[in-house]
């Protein structure tokens, strides 16, 4: 009976530490930072952006890739948020970490994300993007305020929508 009481209270204390590791931050950017400038190339729209472009309006950074399903499935939601407001001073930057060209064009279809500011980093996750913005322990979204400054991190369609209204 005592052994029963000591794994019990070791089994108390595990799922207490695993329930602190949990609430630590996931990683890449926080809240209140700049963000690393960038510049990438559309294979769409053949345009080059940089992030410095786009100071002075509201910006959406959404990193994902079509075989992860969350991330994708989140780009479309947000991506459809922003169609949905006419707040003409928010661009939503979409870059995807596919290594095919194809494989992004046909995801892009499917999810209809007809946005000229959609990117694909064809390198993946050997990227310097991706390495510059730590994306290693999942793909994020950071909305970013008129000064280039991180307002939300990871933030639902939802979440969005009450920002832009």
């Amino acid at each position: 009976m005592r052994h029963v009481k000591w794994i019990f209270v070791v089994l108390l204390i595990s799922s207490l530490t695993s329930f602190v590791v949990k609430d630590k931050p996931t990683g890449g950017l926080n809240v209140g930072e700049i963000p690393p400038s960038f510049k990438i190339e559309s294979t769409l729209s053949k345009q080059s952006l940089s992030l410095k472009d786009l100071k002075g309006k509201y910006v959406l950074l959404s990193f994902w890739a079509s075989y992860d399903a969350q991330s994708r499935l989140l780009n479309t939601m947000l991506s459809n948020a922003i169609k949905s407001t006419d707040a003409p001073n928010v661009k939503m930057v979409s870059v995807s970490f596919d290594e095919f060209k194809s494989v992004f064009q046909e995801t892009i279809r499917k999810d209809q994300i007809v946005d000229p500011l959609c990117f694909v980093e064809t390198r993946g996750e050997k990227s310097n993007l991706f390495k510059k913005y730590n994306l290693n322990r999942g793909f994020s979204n950071y909305l970013l305020d008129e000064n280039g400054i991180i307002i939300a991190k990871n933030i639902s369609a939802a979440e969005l929508s009450s920002y832009l209204n």
